[in-house]
């Protein structure tokens, strides 16, 4: 019972500390001249994912590649069943036929390059940098779209930001920023500068607790850590997701919802993949290599089938994605 404790206080640190650091890396940006749609597209959209972020660098600097990577896999496999799933539920989701074939080809593409990158190669500072440098391409190129009024219809990692912002401000449409307007004074420089150090200081404490819970957990369950990671953490650590696609979705803003779920898992493999791996190198254990990486391959392709039937998703395709989460889960749990 302490051990869940000890996991609850964790998770609720992760996103606690991690709205504390994007508020305040956003302001000191922002009062340092750093323009509103390029704080969205950076601080904001990693600051958002730093839950899984710090939970898989600490997961790998404490020996645990089975967390460390299980919480990126298996946060990417909730975000589509579990999270598209419950949100499509709640409100049936319109897509923009090009946005998807942009950002859901990404999202395909990018997890059938860890699946492969898997059978060879571990998480080692080569593939980091080679991840870090993909994502920075994205980013660039999502910059490049919203400043030209996204024409092809705004991005996964605007869509990202814009589904953090709704949930604080309850609006959508606008540019995504967490900034708020400037003060004179050197205090404004300071205070949101000591709001990030905090938040930073808070996610890492969380990080830490999370991973020691969850590995003692294991061990006290007779599980291993990686099915602990794929699940559990997982979920867990998606919580910020599930809360900003639901809270879009409730408004009908589908196409904030499903983009924040595209935009969440072309982070979780090239930002968080390329962090951890660049940070702290680890293992990808065979189990995830072997299933769980193509599992989440596989659903990546059933989101592109059911997104692209109608040009919506509908309630029953949602109750489908929730099926097969409840699958995935039975055919990994021991008996």
């Amino acid at each position: 019972m302490t051990d869940f404790l000890f996991l609850l206080l964790g998770f609720a640190l992760l996103v606690a500390g991690g709205e504390l650091l994007v508020r305040g890396a956003a302001g000191t940006a922002e009062r340092l001249g750093m323009s509103p749609l390029l704080i969205g597209l950076t601080l904001v959209g990693f600051g958002t994912s730093m839950p899984e972020l710090v939970t898989s660098v600490q997961a790998s600097l404490s020996g645990s590649p089975g967390i460390a990577v299980g919480n990126i896999v298996g946060s990417n496999i909730a975000n589509i069943l579990l999270i598209l799933g419950i949100s499509t539920m709640i409100m049936p989701l319109a897509v923009r036929q090009k946005a998807l074939v942009r950002d859901g080809g990404l999202v395909l593409v990018t997890a059938a390059l860890f699946a492969v990158l898997g059978f060879f190669l571990p998480l080692d500072r080569f593939v980091g940098v080679v991840f870090l440098a993909c994502l920075a391409g994205y980013l660039h190129y999502a910059y490049s779209q919203e400043k030209a009024d996204a024409p092809k219809g705004h991005t996964a990692a605007f869509e990202k930001v814009e589904a953090h912002d709704e949930v604080l401000a309850g609006q959508a449409g606008s540019p995504p920023s967490a900034a708020r307007p400037a003060q004179g004074g050197a205090m404004a420089l300071v205070l949101p500068l000591a709001l990030a150090v905090a938040g930073l200081a808070v996610v890492v404490a969380g990080g830490k607790i999370l991973v020691d819970a969850a590995s003692s957990i294991a061990r006290s369950a007779g599980i291993s850590e990686t099915l602990i990671g794929l699940t559990i953490v997982a979920v867990g650590t998606s919580l910020p997701e599930l809360v900003t696609s639901v809270v879009a979705a409730l408004r009908r803003h589908g196409d904030v919802a499903l983009g924040n779920v595209l935009g969440s898992n072309i982070y979780n493999i090239l930002g968080i993949g390329g962090v951890t791996a660049l940070i702290a190198p680890t293992t990808i254990p065979a189990e995830i290599a072997h299933f769980d990486n193509l599992v989440m391959v596989g659903v990546s392709v059933l989101l592109l089938a059911v997104a692209f039937t109608g040009r919506r998703i509908s309630r029953g395709e949602g109750a489908l994605l929730l099926a097969v989460y409840a699958l995935y889960l039975f055919a990994i749990w021991p008996a």
